[in-house]
């Protein structure tokens, strides 16, 4: 497998990824969110849940999967060494979270529908996450969108910061940030077949019809969904389906797979791709794009904003 040796996010990071959390980052309330997230619920509690809970993948345990993590995380040059646990989960699905101690969690579904060389796949994918530097902001979004009114309640000042533009953002850039992570499974694989079989199967894959799947039908299903926005009343369906205007109302955290092996397809022709294939790119010693201020060097202004929102708060109640 290719190996890229100090290789940088940045030498991969798709643009839309990079322009999604810049608009984050500019939104009204991120700042306080962020700070409020380091205080008050950090990455340890998951990170306990999971050595409880699952099961911690190493050399005497699920040997297999480990090697091709270990190996993963040599081809991307990924630091802190991550962990890696299975989580018994019928969904075909994996995730990633820490910044200081990073982890993956694949479900065990996800190990009953994929071969082995795509769960490298979704293994370098996730790498793919913490290289990158997301794992804070995922952590910070799933947190906020999951306890906002609560923390409201308890006057913690976020009731009017989560506002529906900080939410819009969140979710935005949840979705650019699957792109960068499509290209560390292509780079860690160099098999773009490979990696976009593994998305058909996370879309409908089913173990009892799998040789009945077919990867071009399935490229051709992407092709006639690019096609769908010559009609612009396409578009904007497009868009509401996303963001939670139709259907279940809820926003989706990931772009449609039939999207995402579209820019794929794109990227793997660039000449940016064959660059880095060649040897040629960014190097770094960086964790990760990603950085939030400590709660250390912010606690005075986030004793300032509480002392704000409580004196605000006393004058309603007078």
């Amino acid at each position: 497998m290719p190996r890229y040796t100090g290789i940088s996010s940045e030498a991969f990071r798709h643009p839309l990824d990079r322009q999604a959390e810049q608009s984050l980052r500019s939104v009204p309330g991120f700042d306080l969110v962020a700070t409020k997230f380091i205080e008050f619920l950090y990455e340890r509690p998951q990170l306990i849940y999971h050595t409880g809970n699952s099961i911690q993948v190493g050399a005497r345990q699920y040997s297999t999967l480990y090697g091709i993590f270990r190996e993963s995380v040599k081809d991307l040059d990924v630091s802190p060494d991550p962990i890696l646990f299975v989580s018994q989960n019928p969904s075909a699905n994996a995730y990633s979270m820490g910044q200081e101690h990073p982890y993956i969690v694949i479900n065990s579904g996800l190990l009953d529908l994929l071969t082995e060389e795509e769960l490298r796949v979704a293994i370098a994918h996730e790498l793919g996450h913490i290289k990158c530097g997301h794992t804070i902001l995922t952590q910070m979004a799933t947190w906020a969108m999951s306890v906002a009114s609560a923390i409201s309640e308890m006057t913690f000042g976020l009731g009017n910061v989560v506002s529906s533009g900080l939410i819009y953002a969140f979710y935005e850039w949840r979705r650019k940030a699957e792109l960068s992570c499509d290209r560390a499974a292509l780079l860690a694989t160099d098999n773009l077949d490979l990696v976009m079989t593994c998305m058909m199967k996370i879309s409908g894959g089913s173990k009892a019809y799998m040789h009945e799947l077919s990867l071009p039908e399935f490229i051709r299903q992407s092709q006639s969904y690019q096609e769908l926005d010559r009609e612009n009343l396409n578009q904007a369906y497009k868009f509401l389906l996303y963001n939670g205007g139709i259907n279940s109302g809820e926003m989706l955290s990931h772009p449609f797979p039939v999207d995402r092996i579209h820019y794929l397809q794109e990227w793997a022709k660039s000449e940016e791709y064959r660059q880095i294939k060649l040897g040629n790119y960014k190097c770094s010693n960086s964790t990760g794009a990603v950085d939030v201020d400590s709660p250390e060097t912010e606690a005075a202004r986030l004793r300032r904003q509480i002392e704000e929102l409580q004196q605000q708060i006393n004058k309603i109640q007078k």
